[in-house]
């Protein structure tokens, strides 16, 4: 008998081609994704189209040399500033350096022998100068430096810093039984006996005695502050006398911009009383009282890294005015910010040797420095302009003025705004866009987080021969990651 004929014949063939089908497309599919890693992984030299990786995370290949692509090359530092030389990467800001021309200042002089063949390596010791370069310099600093300093087991590269920061000075003259400290060390007669107490600091025992006889007879040759300070010593009569360094003077004939080596009579005076401002370098012949200086003070930068600072030039200060920038003249408008002064500073500029770069740990030390002192301008700025922020309109105030009842109970409360980072309006913010974007987009498939390897090309590149990756966080601050989310 023939064979019955089935009713469902067709529908079990056409299911079978569906399935042929999908089998056809996965294979195809996977075919490329292999394709792709293959073409990674073999260094092909075509250049990738963007849309290209549009979701590739979710195809990664741990075996793929993705660092290879061009795309993720930043290139090197060829970009030059029209207005001040500086060197960036191709994508950094315009106004980074110099903030398109407004900032002027006159560069850091290469500094002579000694300094100059321990910096650039001809010395047999410079290697183990520019590695103990912050021991050094704590040998010559005439102030102390107050912080909490954070020191961790094992390798650290970085300086890490807890709380405030700030520098004191002392008299000029210790007081009986009290050993010579920081400047009072400069003022011991003989020269062997500075030597002796400076090779007995602490730390300094692992130190070169030759370097430090030579730092010693060249900074007081050439380090200006050091001699104002012998000066006015040979001149206070009594130990009731006052020298005062004072913070806004300018050298007679001199341009306000400008930044001088200082010099007894035109930026110095020797009283008797206290007709002094806040803001002045106070010292007297003998005291056992420590007094800060001031961060906007224009020596405080001399007086603590006399390496960078070896003539004792002037450092930052708040009455800095801007310039413009096709004229090149003084704005009286605009000041400059401690921000904008330090970005000058740090750039990297051709033909301009840039000492500050070359100071290893020293430089890290003075970066954190420089930066505190810039969220210090910061946090200056927004308590002494609260009424323009409009402070009282804040719903934080409102509500402690109903709870207390008594607006004297409150004290002073300053309001920092969302645009200072690290507040808590500023994290309020960024946990508001956080929520609004899963609310428009959903729930993020990836949490990714990209961080900063020391051997990137991109770092390794440009730093000077000998140095190491630690010794330019300005180069690794910019080729840092991020954390973002992935949809």
């Amino acid at each position: 008998m023939p064979r019955e004929r089935r009713a469902n014949i067709g529908r079990r063939t056409r299911h079978a081609s569906q399935q042929q089908v999908y089998s056809r497309n996965l294979r195809e599919e996977r075919q490329n994704i292999i394709r792709e890693n293959d073409r990674l992984r073999h260094r092909v030299s075509t250049r990738r189209s963007l849309a290209s990786y549009n979701r590739l995370a979710f195809q990664y290949d741990p075996t793929a040399n993705y660092s290879d692509d061009e795309n993720l090359d930043i290139g090197r530092m060829t970009t030059i500033c029209r207005y001040c030389n500086a060197l960036k990467f191709k994508r950094e800001t315009v106004g980074l350096c110099c903030a398109s021309g407004k900032v002027k200042l006159d560069p850091l002089l290469t500094p002579p022998q000694p300094l100059k063949t321990l910096f650039d390596g001809s010395d047999p010791d410079s290697s183990h100068f520019l590695q103990h370069i912050l021991e050094y310099n704590n040998c010559f600093r005439m102030t102390s430096f107050g912080a909490n300093i954070i020191r961790e087991g094992g390798f650290m590269p970085t300086c890490k810093i807890q709380g405030q920061i700030y520098h004191l000075h002392g008299s000029m003259v210790p007081t009986p039984d009290e050993p010579h400290q920081f400047l009072q060390i400069y003022f011991i007669s003989s020269m062997v006996d500075q030597l002796n107490v400076r090779c007995n600091i602490q730390g300094a025992q692992q130190l070169k005695r030759r370097i430090i006889e030579q730092l010693q007879a060249f900074f007081h040759a050439n380090n200006a502050v050091v001699n104002m300070f012998k000066t006015a010593l040979e001149r206070m009569p009594s130990d009731t006398h006052k020298f005062v360094i004072i913070a806004d003077c300018t050298p007679t004939g001199e341009h306000v911009r400008r930044f001088n080596a200082p010099t007894v009579n035109d930026v110095a005076a020797i009283i008797v009383g206290d007709p002094t401002k806040s803001r002045d370098i106070v010292v007297q012949r003998r005291s056992n009282i420590m007094h800060r200086v001031n961060e906007t003070h224009r020596l405080y930068d001399a007086l603590q890294y006399p390496i960078i600072y070896w003539q004792g030039q002037d450092g930052y200060d708040i009455t800095l005015k801007m310039v413009d920038p096709i004229t090149g003249v003084s704005t009286n408008n605009k000041n400059l910010s401690a921000m904008n002064y330090y970005a000058y500073r740090m750039m990297i500029r051709t033909h301009e040797e840039n000492v500050i770069l070359k100071c290893g740990r020293l430089f890290q030390q003075f970066a954190v420095d420089m930066y505190v002192k810039v969220e210090t301008e910061r946090l200056a700025f927004i308590r002494f302009n609260q009424p323009k922020l409009r402070s009282e309109d804040y719903i934080h105030l409102r509500d402690a003025i109903h709870s207390d009842g008594d607006v004297q109970n409150i004290g002073r409360l300053t309001v920092l705004p969302s645009t200072y980072i690290g507040s808590p309006r500023h994290m309020h913010k960024y946990a508001q866009d956080a929520m609004t974007y899963v609310r428009n987009y959903g729930t993020p498939d990836l949490f990714i987080t990209v961080t900063c390897n020391p051997k990137w090309t991109e770092i390794e590149r440009e730093l000077e021969p000998g140095q190491k990756p630690q010794d330019r966080q300005s180069i690794s601050a910019k080729t840092q990651g991020y954390d973002g989310c992935a949809y």
